[in-house]
């Protein structure tokens, strides 16, 4: 499991935003970047670095995912039919972490994340303690029974800061929720734009690549290539080749 043993909001004044709304945040009083430069540093960010800090928010909004993970979960979203942005987001908010936080059982995913790996969250009544399960639709979540009367779930759970989502069914008396459907980018109730995300430019990033095998290609020419990964054409010169 990945941990963030460090403060868990320092990665918003490094991020320059409130990544999950809270008001305790210390982006909220000191809006600026950490160090002695963050007041004075205002360089423009090139396209490539509004690329990367769009993949650093969504990694550290979803728990502080690792690299290799995330980048495993792009690879399936990109071999998936439709828009890969759109299977990303439903990849993401399929993780069991993911679906507790959203369930308002956990004031943050890393409290959610706690739950699952103590053994406190049943799915379809087995017990799971994997944070990165995918959920399906239609699965029945609940907390184990001698875990109901925990007082962490309690307090999540009269918590205002956040609304449930209407693609989870809640049964709040007895702890239970349905995760009805995978939702759509837009239905994410995220408190940050995450614009870049709905651009294909975005997969232009860099956890993105490229394969391409051409065979008897034609010398001295220009081929041009449709990339369905990144969304954009592609031209390879091919020079001829002396003997």
């Amino acid at each position: 499991m990945t941990k963030r043993l460090n403060s868990k909001h320092k990665v918003d004044r490094r991020l320059k935003v409130n990544l999950w709304g809270r008001p305790k945040s210390p982006f909220n009083t000191r809006a600026y970047g950490p160090g002695q430069h963050g007041q004075t540093k205002t360089s423009k960010p090139s396209d490539y670095g509004i690329q990367l800090q769009a993949k650093q928010k969504l990694k550290a909004y979803y728990g502080n995912i690792n690299e290799r993970q995330f980048r495993n979960i792009y690879k399936k979203a990109s071999m998936l039919k439709g828009d890969t942005s759109e299977n990303l987001i439903g990849l993401l908010e399929r993780r069991l972490d993911a679906v507790i936080y959203r369930a308002k059982f956990a004031t943050t995913i890393f409290s959610a994340r706690q739950l699952i790996n103590h053994g406190h969250v049943r799915v379809n009544g087995k017990k799971v303690n994997i944070s990165s399960y995918s959920v399906k639709e239609e699965d029945t979540i609940e907390i184990r029974d001698k875990s109901k009367q925990l007082a962490i779930v309690d307090i999540a759970l009269a918590n205002k800061e956040r609304e449930t989502p209407e693609y989870i069914q809640m049964d709040e008396k007895n702890k239970k929720f349905k995760f009805i459907r995978v939702p759509k980018f837009e239905e994410v109730p995220y408190p940050i734009d995450f614009t870049p995300l709905s651009s294909k430019t975005f997969f232009n990033s860099p956890f993105s690549y490229i394969s391409l095998t051409i065979s008897q290609p034609p010398t001295n020419s220009f081929l041009t290539y449709n990339c369905g990964i990144v969304g954009q054409s592609l031209k390879v010169f091919i020079p001829s080749l002396k003997d």
